[in-house]
């Protein structure tokens, strides 16, 4: 990985921004506008809207009747998120690519700051940033940018394998057209991680970069939030994010010794992911033999070598008999570890 100083855009790209609804209208209005409120930046707006019950297309066909920037489509019929994105993103025509969920929001500039990186570095696919959550409203947005990071897509990808997750929220990922059409778009048999799987597929083949200092996206939290509701608990996101592992070892990649290499060092790192999950378990309120035993089926499935691991050991003792072997120190180091891992992911993104 590399820094670079930031540098001014030179011309005036055109950036197309997906925003896929289903039920957000009351949402659309704030998204559109923050996604045309990017400086020195030539960009469209296509919404799709999923054959929303709540009238969502009236607001976006309002919102295209007031700006010619804006344009809408309208599913006859509900035909499931996956479908949504593709669809938006296939008439996507810009140099660059967005997918904007309708209640999250950019920053102003945003998209001039994530695209001037790619100007600069033609072998970037993929620029991101930090990603801050809100609720009622977001926190206000410098425009400075302290430096740019840019990664070999491949050593960004064995990052991600070490950590077995994304370093992605979603709502601050900007793709270049050429790299984003090279992923054949979401994958439907992967509806919690289609995200996570198009975003190794990138790095397996192109560079990736990052915006370092500014907040990159505003991501809104409530109650209809997807990972909450039809996605939730962290045992599906775990198995999801292994099911996109082995499609990326399989197939996408199945030609690239040096990233079906990584496939035992995912295995690993979800696995006792799996594992301290179990544990956190069994202190949290509502403990259930059940829950704590099927963190451990999935560790043990996924790294055989789980259960011979100290780690796996200390595991089943403390779901076994109640107690771990002498881990305070250990347990400590540990939470201390996390912190500071997240710590350098806000600053650095990896």
């Amino acid at each position: 990985m590399r820094f670079h100083s930031p540098r001014a855009l030179g011309r005036t790209p055109r950036v197309s921004v997906v925003i896929p609804c289903y039920n957000y209208g009351r949402y659309l209005p704030a998204a559109v506008a923050s996604a045309l409120d990017q400086q020195g930046l030539d960009v469209d707006v296509l919404v799709v809207d999923d054959a929303s019950p709540d009238g969502s297309h009236l607001v976006a066909q309002e919102l295209a009747a007031s700006d010619p920037r804006v344009d809408v489509l309208v599913h006859d019929n509900n035909a499931g998120h996956i479908q949504t994105y593709n669809d938006g993103l296939t008439r996507a025509e810009g140099d660059y690519v967005v997918l904007l969920s309708a209640d999250d929001l950019l920053p102003r500039n945003a998209l001039t700051r994530a695209i001037g990186l790619m100007e600069a570095h033609p072998s970037v696919g993929l620029v991101y940033g930090y990603a801050r959550s809100f609720t009622d409203r977001p926190d206000t947005v410098t425009d400075e940018t302290r430096n740019w990071s840019v990664w070999p897509g491949r050593q960004w990808l064995r990052r991600s394998a070490r950590s077995g997750r994304c370093f992605l929220v979603s709502p601050e990922a900007v793709m270049r057209r050429e790299a984003l059409f090279e992923t054949d778009l979401y994958d439907p048999r992967l509806p919690h991680s289609g995200d996570f799987d198009m975003w190794l597929r990138t790095a397996a083949r192109w560079d990736v970069g990052r915006v370092n200092g500014p907040i990159q996206a505003h991501y809104r939290v409530h109650d209809a939030n997807m990972h909450l509701t039809s996605y939730a608990g962290w045992l599906t996101d775990l198995e999801a994010r292994r099911r996109t592992f082995d499609i990326l070892f399989d197939e996408r990649a199945a030609d690239v010794a040096e990233v079906v290499a990584l496939r035992p060092v995912a295995m690993k790192a979800l696995a006792r992911e799996a594992m301290r999950r179990s544990r956190l378990a069994h202190r949290g309120a509502g403990w259930s033999d059940d829950e704590a035993a099927a963190y451990l089926q999935f560790a043990s499935e996924t790294w055989p070598g789980s259960e011979r691991s100290w780690t796996g050991r200390a595991t089943r003792l403390l779901l076994e008999q109640g107690r771990l072997p002498a881990v305070q120190a250990r347990e400590l180091g540990t939470r201390v570890r996390h912190h500071v891992e997240w710590r350098r992911e806000r600053r650095w993104g990896v």
